[in-house]
């Protein structure tokens, strides 16, 4: 399934960022300065910004830095999009203010957004049911058990029709110069992103690093140490046997792990972390495509190829053209 379902949501020009009490200040700044960034770059007004809280009054970030909203949402008009920022102790930021004000905007059919914890304000609303939507991986497995109907994904930024959500951290710059980059093309993103030093764009396929005993709990030792295993051991892969032998299981007790705890098998697992790091190494390295197969675990191109080409959908090479 795609990462995002896009054709729904408008390009918007006016953004509304509604500020939770202990706000992550990295993701909020992160999302508007990309904002400010392109129309600096650009030297044409394009974006615009209104940050609003239901109260009217400055909200503290988890930082201890308190953000004046520049405006109430009723002076500003309603925004193209809101986007909840949210941080620590969201439940008790989401009070029945912060309910009512985004069951009135989605009856209102204006797109909604979280990043970081933000999404929590949605699904606690209700307005995230049916729909894909992320979060950042120290939530993902409390709230996936409390929202049954949403359908919670790994990747860094999610957009699904009239709803984005992204995680922390500075995953919000990826968010929005993707949306940057579907409105004025990718060559206006990329002058963007090199103001603020980055390596790359990532783009809506790329995951959130998502350490292993998060997501399996830290009572799963075996699968834990199985995994680490795996990622010490890349180049030279180790076969299901020597893995089952060195935790000291059977290799149907494993692939039974593997199935109840990950939803894929041991094979498949190790496959994909080979792939993804792969991946990184095409686009954050210049070795070569042929030292990439090797220092990956691959003793044939054309299995490399094959492989890479089922899991992102592209041959190898092609993350070479990719534009930065």
């Amino acid at each position: 399934m795609p990462a995002t379902t896009e054709a729904p949501l408008p390009s918007p020009a006016h953004f509304g960022f509604l500020t939770l009490p202990n706000f992550s200040m990295i993701a909020f700044t992160s999302a508007i300065e990309v904002l400010r960034m392109t129309n600096y770059v650009a030297r044409e007004p394009h974006y615009r910004w209104s940050i609003v809280s239901t109260g009217g009054s400055p909200v503290r970030a988890s930082n201890g830095i308190a953000v004046k909203p520049t405006r109430t949402l009723e002076a500003s008009g309603v925004p193209d999009v809101l986007i909840v920022c949210g941080g620590t102790q969201i439940r008790n930021a989401v009070d029945a203010p912060v309910k009512t004000l985004l069951a009135e905007l989605a009856e209102c059919r204006v797109p909604l957004g979280g990043i970081c914890t933000g999404a929590y304000a949605l699904m606690s609303t209700g307005l995230l049911d049916d729909y894909r939507c992320t979060v950042h991986w120290e939530d993902m497995s409390v709230l996936h058990r409390e929202f049954p109907r949403v359908r919670f994904a790994d990747e860094l930024f999610v957009i699904d029709r009239d709803r984005l959500t992204c995680t922390g951290g500075t995953a919000p710059l990826d968010l929005m110069l993707h949306l940057v980059g579907r409105r004025f093309g990718q060559s206006l993103a990329a002058q963007v992103s090199e103001q603020f030093i980055l390596e790359r764009i990532r783009s809506a396929s790329d995951h959130q690093p998502i350490p292993v005993d998060a997501r399996v709990g830290f009572s799963r030792a075996e699968l834990i140490e199985v995994v680490r295993l795996m990622e010490a051991n890349i180049e030279e892969p180790l076969s299901l046997d020597e893995l089952a032998r060195l935790v000291q299981l059977s290799q149907r007790h494993l692939q039974r792990m593997f199935k109840v705890y990950l939803n894929v098998s041991p094979t498949h697992y190790y496959l994909s972390l080979r792939l993804r790091r792969a991946r990184d190494l095409l686009r954050t390295t210049d070795a070569s495509i042929a030292r990439v197969t090797t220092v990956c675990g691959f003793h044939s191109p054309c299995h490399f190829s094959k492989a890479y080409r089922a899991q992102f959908g592209h041959a190898p090479s092609l993350e070479r053209r990719r534009p930065e």
